[in-house]
């Protein structure tokens, strides 16, 4: 499986990012998000609210990204993006994955309804920007400097929402979010072929096809 940078539909992908978008909004107005909001999530030293506010992130950080200056060079594709990033095998309290609580933790103090009326407001936002957007259009992702092209950091982006969204709704108690297979099928894509650059395509093959062989993980990161 390849998720080369060329394989990405932008027509596809970019209302799909703005439906996953509006997926993360509305599972911030659940009540059950604000009641558990100062409570521990499901991911180890991370608050309910930390975690809600790095999901609401993902879809906040993008109009600035459309505003700042093109990065220079060629784009990057996924899978050498991931190659890249710092986060990737850390340890739980290795700086990056402490700067990404920390950052959490300081946004949740607006609290849920403040959070979720950004993240509504940037998706009014981008549903005017991305369709105005080139097809080659570049940004710099946040682990930077290198760029990517949009709609691969779209992608990026809805992978993090889909994970944490699973997070947000396991720390809470309710369902996870039925995402559209739009949103999902480029993410398990993704997913898919970071587990088979760890792994090996045999152990991937097998946690899919036959459990008799399956190994105990085939975890993308």
């Amino acid at each position: 499986m390849n998720t080369q940078a060329s394989d990405v539909d932008s027509q596809g992908i970019r209302p799909a990012f703005l439906r996953a978008a509006a997926s993360v909004t509305a599972l911030l107005r659940d009540p059950a998000v604000a009641a558990a909001w100062a409570e521990p999530s499901a991911l180890a030293e991370f608050s309910v609210g930390g975690l809600a506010a790095h999901t609401a992130a993902q879809v906040t950080m993008v109009p600035a990204r459309l505003t700042a200056a093109e990065p220079d060079g060629e784009p990057v594709t996924l899978l050498e993006h991931y190659a890249r990033v710092t986060w990737i095998g850390t340890d739980l309290n290795s700086g990056v994955n402490v700067t990404i609580r920390e950052n959490g933790e300081d946004a949740a103090a607006a609290g849920p309804e403040a959070i979720a009326e950004a993240v509504d407001g940037a998706t009014r936002e981008l549903a005017e920007l991305l369709p105005a957007e080139t097809a080659d259009r570049r940004v710099s992702p946040p682990a930077g400097p290198w760029g990517l092209r949009l709609d691969d950091f779209l992608v990026t982006r809805m992978m993090e929402i889909a994970v944490h969204s699973d997070d947000l709704a396991c720390s809470v108690g309710i369902a996870t979010p039925d995402l559209p297979p739009e949103v999902l099928d480029p993410v398990l894509a993704l997913l898919a072929s970071l587990a088979v650059r760890r792994h090996g395509a045999p152990a991937v093959l097998r946690a899919l096809a036959r459990s008799e062989r399956a190994p105990a993980t085939v975890s993308a990161f």
